[in-house]
């Protein structure tokens, strides 16, 4: 079977940057890294990650291209796990980083499972939209913000009151 995959640049921009990708489901993440590539102009030489997705786009397990994890825990790697290992029907989008320095972020989403066209040689870039930036787009990272009136210091500790802190008179 084929999967087609729209890959979205994750962009603040109204402009909408995309690419349609057919590849075999038993080809590997790394043939889709590469398809993936060479669809918006880069050279594949940086390093990159799959990371497995939910319907919220939240970043979940880490599938990349090499074992950087000195044996603590070691990851998946792309060219040992098959498309159709980590994405089907039920679990249809991964999230793609492309160069750790730079940060650029696609969304991969399975579109569609098509039979095979006879004559066609996969993968095949089926529609391209949009041109990529010369820069990738800038990454804001902010923490949640649960407690607009937090005060760290507002604990009602008197500091100064040293029979309310409940040390051990003999603690060291």
């Amino acid at each position: 079977m084929i999967y087609r995959f729209r890959v979205i640049l994750d962009n603040d921009t109204e402009d909408d940057i995309f690419r349609d990708i057919e590849i075999r489901e038993t080809d590997s993440l790394e043939d889709l890294h590469n398809a993936v590539t060479q669809s918006f102009g880069f050279d594949g030489l940086e390093m990159a990650s799959f990371y497995i997705s939910n319907d919220d786009w939240e970043q979940g397990e880490e599938i990349s291209m090499f074992d950087v994890s000195e044996g603590a825990n070691s990851v998946r790697l792309m060219n040992e796990t098959s498309l159709n290992s980590v994405v089907h029907e039920a679990q249809t989008k991964l999230i793609y980083v492309y160069d750790f320095l730079s940060m650029w972020t696609f969304f991969v989403e399975l579109a569609e499972i098509v039979d095979e066209a006879e004559g066609t040689d996969y993968p095949n870039l089926i529609f391209v939209h949009g041109q990529i930036p010369d820069t990738a787009p800038e990454k804001a990272f902010e923490a949640e913000n649960f407690d607009d009136d937090f005060n760290e210091f507002d604990d009602d500790i008197d500091v100064d009151d040293y029979e309310d802190l409940d040390f051990d008179e003999n603690w060291n």
